[in-house]
């Protein structure tokens, strides 16, 4: 681990708003671990979902944008614990190592972007920069009986040649730290299909057979919760779990964390911070059967 490890820090307009549970964590357990985050000053959304279905030119601008902001800071790159806004914005630097593309780009900013600061996802620097050795020796609530299906979503680490972070079908960042927190992490066998994302609004029936697809397998490795790293994958499993039990006549009742939120409690950390009150799904259910696997391996 680096002594000095500081960040720019791009929250995401769902930060802000629907997923304010993984912002605070991720805020939280990055000063409890020693890093820095600037919030990029007057950052603006990165276009989410749509905006490259429009125009690959603008799309990118709007996340160049950001990244031009960043770089009048100091520090050693961007972080941000979206997906999508990940994609978004290393997706845009990459189209940007043209150097006619990124003329054309910066033709619609006021501030040109120079595109020098390596892009990563808040996962990605837990993993490789902070390190699950750091974070092990942090943790004074160990996570023991816990069992965790880890869920990446599809898109953290696709492209592979874009994201270029981890395995792209078989992701294991999120594994290894919440396993150096003590949990037991389950061989969840679909931890890069898709949840539905934004299908959630215009097709109910598409996110709830994809997404109870994976609460059922979640329920065949006997998993006590989800663990994930995206707010669309969180929503998706969280709030809709019961739209999923309405069209599909299953009774999951699965509690769907944030691995921030997980961190943060090994670490010790205020429940203010972590905000686990927001889960749809109560998460005391999970951590009734780990306080008994607890007691159960101590007798």
């Amino acid at each position: 681990m680096s002594s000095s490890l500081t960040f720019a820090y791009y929250p995401g307009c769902s930060g802000l708003g629907t997923s304010l549970e993984y912002d605070t964590s991720t805020r939280a357990i990055c000063a409890a671990l020693g890093v820095e985050l600037v919030d990029i000053p007057d950052w603006s959304c990165c276009g989410s979902t749509p905006a490259h279905t429009v125009d690959h030119t603008l799309s990118s601008a709007l996340s160049a944008r950001n990244i031009a902001q960043a770089e009048e800071l100091d520090v050693q790159g961007i972080i941000t614990p979206c997906p999508s806004c990940l994609t978004n914005l290393k997706t845009a630097s990459h189209r940007m190592e043209d150097e006619a593309f990124k003329e054309k780009v910066n033709k619609l900013l006021e501030k040109p972007v120079e595109n020098k600061l390596p892009i990563m996802s808040v996962l990605q620097l837990l993993h490789e920069q902070v390190g699950v050795e750091k974070v092990a020796e942090k943790v004074v609530k160990p996570l023991e009986g816990l069992r965790l299906a880890p869920y990446y979503g599809c898109i953290m680490n696709r492209p592979p040649e874009v994201m270029n972070f981890d395995d792209c079908e078989n992701p294991i960042a999120m594994d290894e730290l919440m396993a150096a927190l003590g949990a037991d992490v389950a061989p969840f066998p679909l931890k890069v299909e898709c949840c539905g994302a934004s299908f959630g609004v215009a097709r109910k029936d598409i996110v709830a057979k994809l997404s109870g697809k994976l609460l059922d397998a979640a329920e065949d490795v006997e998993a006590h919760a989800f663990v994930t790293a995206c707010p669309l994958c969180q929503m998706n499993l969280d709030l809709r779990q019961s739209q999923v039990n309405s069209l599909t006549g299953s009774k999951h009742d699965m509690p769907v964390f944030y691995y921030t939120q997980l961190i943060g409690k090994a670490l010790g950390l205020d429940a203010k911070s972590l905000q686990m009150d927001k889960l749809c799904v109560p998460p005391s259910k999970a951590f009734r059967k780990m306080e008994e696997a607890q007691q159960a391996n101590a007798s």
